[in-house]
């Protein structure tokens, strides 16, 4: 029981990255490769916020605009300097690999006897994992309430119509280019939100824990999509999250199957692939189908 709770917390966290994900890979529709850079450096900075005693709460806040600060170097690379968006994240994301050996001073720094967000008073109190659980859906309710909010707004709706057309946005006066900045810092500062909760629940800030974010974004945003099909873009958000945490739960399984915590990223791969493919599957069944109906009509 203790691990199925331990996997929907996780999976409540990492739903707050891939909600970031969704915003650049689904509305703005281009791959965004700073996330494997923004998560690690905003660990980074929260975790060296909390080692030097500053509150969990103002950590964690300084974790999404640290975020944010990666998604404006991308988007200014990509808009202003004119360099391919894909470029422009790996270029970023490089970049704040040193930036994190410089604050950290080596390669991984714990959080040992450290208060977090996680191990408050109150949530102490809780069986073990519900911490985890709690602080996750609070936080994943808000961002999915202030993203809804958002996205209705006048800003939010010329945000999706970069997405949709740009050259049509530009036709209507919108500046794309602003756009594209703006989704790249909103979709960041939720990634390092999610940065800085996860080393918060993992215990520890390292260099290298970037690596793989993106695929674990993409397939719950790919999972949510799959098993809620086509619904309103509220509610794709809530999809998102839940895909988040069946994708977690689907780990489990496989961990219980007697696979090495060392295979997690081959077989986070493969999971995207089958669940991107499976759209495909879905087509080309019905294709079989309706022409086998039309064969069978006298």
């Amino acid at each position: 029981m203790s691990l199925i709770t331990s996997s929907i917390g996780q999976g409540l966290l990492w739903g707050v990255l891939a909600l970031g994900l969704y915003l650049t890979f689904r509305i703005l529709n281009f791959p965004d490769m700073t996330v494997e850079g923004t998560f690690p450096f905003s660990a980074t900075i929260c975790v060296s916020a909390l080692v030097h005693g500053v509150n969990p709460l103002a950590a964690t806040i300084l974790s999404f605009f640290a975020g944010m600060v990666t998604g404006l170097v991308t988007g200014l690379l990509y808009t202003k300097g004119k360099i391919p968006v894909l470029l422009a994240g790996i270029l970023t994301m490089t970049g704040v690999y040193s930036v994190n050996l410089r604050i950290l001073g080596k390669a991984n720094v714990g959080l040992l006897n450290k208060n977090t967000l996680l191990n408050g008073q109150l949530l102490q109190k809780l069986p073990i994992n519900f911490p985890t659980i709690v602080v996750g859906l609070i936080i994943a309710i808000i961002v999915i309430v202030l993203l809804a909010v958002f996205l209705d707004t006048d800003l939010g709706q010329a945000f999706i119509a970069t997405g949709d057309n740009e050259k049509m946005a530009q036709s209507l006066g919108i500046n794309t280019d602003n756009m594209k900045i703006l989704g790249l810092m909103l979709s960041n500062g939720l990634i390092g939100l999610a940065g800085g909760l996860l080393a918060q629940n993992g215990g520890y800030a390292d260099v290298n824990m970037g690596i793989g974010t993106m695929v674990i974004g993409l397939a719950a945003i790919i999972i949510g999509e799959v098993v809620y099909g086509n619904l309103s873009l509220t509610a794709r958000l809530v999809a998102v999250v839940i895909g988040s945490i069946i994708y977690r739960l689907i780990l489990l399984l496989v961990l219980q199957l007697g696979f090495s915590t060392n295979d997690f990223k081959l077989i986070s791969a493969i999971i995207l692939a089958i669940c991107m493919m499976l759209p495909l599957f879905e087509q080309k069944f019905r294709t079989r189908k309706l022409l086998k109906k039309g064969v069978e009509k006298p």
